[in-house]
């Protein structure tokens, strides 16, 4: 372990070197990668570090053990000894769990698909508080966000569906867990008995596609433009900015219509396209390696339910790792952090089995 730490505090002199290279400094991607993997390496060195003051007191207690006469110093030093080994032992396994291979489109975009499933306009309010829910999550993240397609619902807050885009670095490599089925217990705002009722709604988690990661050709687009319907300004129910892509081999559409400018929401809609093309082949891929993936967390089974959201009790339960937090109140208002690490985590024991198997 000490050779990799130190292989590591090698490659932090080299990142920084590049930082202040002219080259670097004068390409913008360049140099968002180089400062993305700086910070990685300094998170391992950080815990590096942690690991050597450890082997440094073990080794002083071992001394003190062996070469004092005085029997309250030597138990001193057991003690220390027992807690320097046990604190050896956890950073050991942080810094395996941090030498593991990265997956390169954790640290891209995410674009989040929000729908109104199972309960008619109580799923559409739920739908609603889970997209309010993901925007305070970014913001307590410093990320940034980009409403692409918004259709509300009949009833205030509610929506049928609600596409937008996460931007922040790592933003899909956390997010990516949030996909399935939630489901909400409560009763709801259209109930005048006060029973409890069942209600659910989708989070689709797609990974931003860039131009290189999906090539699309424009013979395969049929591309329609009519006028907008539903909340908006007067251009934009009277003007036919409203588009509407159909991709012939897939038979995927998407459609923009919130903004004004006809150009905007094609744009928009292309990015919705990509992402969703991206996502089909990622899971044609992920099917090839099925029997790897049984062993690890489920991120992208839509038709599972993953997490229940429980009113009466202030219960949050997901399934897949059998984590309850009685914090419902928090978790709507953002702090998803506990519940996401224990998925992160549960995922990156797997990866370490697979890989001791491999």
């Amino acid at each position: 372990m000490l050779a990799i730490i130190e292989k590591y505090e090698k490659k932090l002199e080299e990142l920084n070197q590049a930082l202040i290279d002219p080259e670097v400094l004068s390409d913008q991607k360049r140099l968002a990668d180089i400062s993305r993997e700086r910070r990685h390496v300094e998170e391992i060195l950080e815990s590096g570090r942690e690991y050597k003051k450890c082997r440094a007191l073990i080794g002083e207690a071992r001394n003190i053990i062996d070469e004092s006469t005085d029997p309250e110093l030597v138990e001193m030093a057991r003690a220390e000894l027992e807690d320097s080994r046990k604190k050896q032992a956890r950073l050991e396994e942080i810094l395996k769990v941090l030498l593991l291979p990265r997956d390169p489109r954790d640290a891209k975009n995410a674009i989040i698909e929000i729908r109104g499933g199972t309960g008619g306009e109580e799923a559409a309010i739920f739908a609603g508080d889970l997209f309010r829910m993901y925007c305070r999550y970014a913001d307590r993240k410093g990320w940034k966000y980009e409403v692409l397609s918004f259709n509300p619902g009949s009833v205030g807050g509610g929506l049928k569906e609600v596409i937008f885009m996460v931007k922040g670095d790592g933003a899909y490599g956390r997010l990516k867990y949030e996909s399935g089925v939630h489901r909400v217990q409560r009763v709801p705002k259209t109930e005048s008995q006060g029973r409890i009722h069942t209600s659910a709604a989708t989070v689709a988690v797609l990974l931003e596609a860039e131009d290189i990661d999906v090539k699309i050709d424009e013979n395969d687009l049929k591309i329609d433009v009519f006028r907008s319907s539903g909340p908006g300004g007067q251009s934009v129910n009277t003007t036919d900015s409203a588009v509407r892509i159909t991709h012939a081999p897939t038979g995927l559409v998407v459609t923009c219509q919130d903004e004004k400018s006809q150009h905007k929401n094609r744009a928009r809609a292309m990015q919705v396209l990509r992402a969703r093309l991206l996502d089909r082949a990622t899971e044609e891929q992920n099917r090839e390696i099925a029997r790897e993936r049984k062993a690890m967390v489920s991120t992208g089974d839509r038709s599972a339910k993953i997490r229940t959201y429980n009113f009466p009790q202030s219960r949050v339960t997901d399934h897949r790792i059998g984590l309850t937090l009685h914090k419902l109140d928090e978790i709507l208002a953002g702090d998803l952090d506990e519940t996401i690490d224990a998925l992160v985590q549960k995922n990156h024991e797997a990866r370490m089995r697979a890989e001791k198997n491999a």
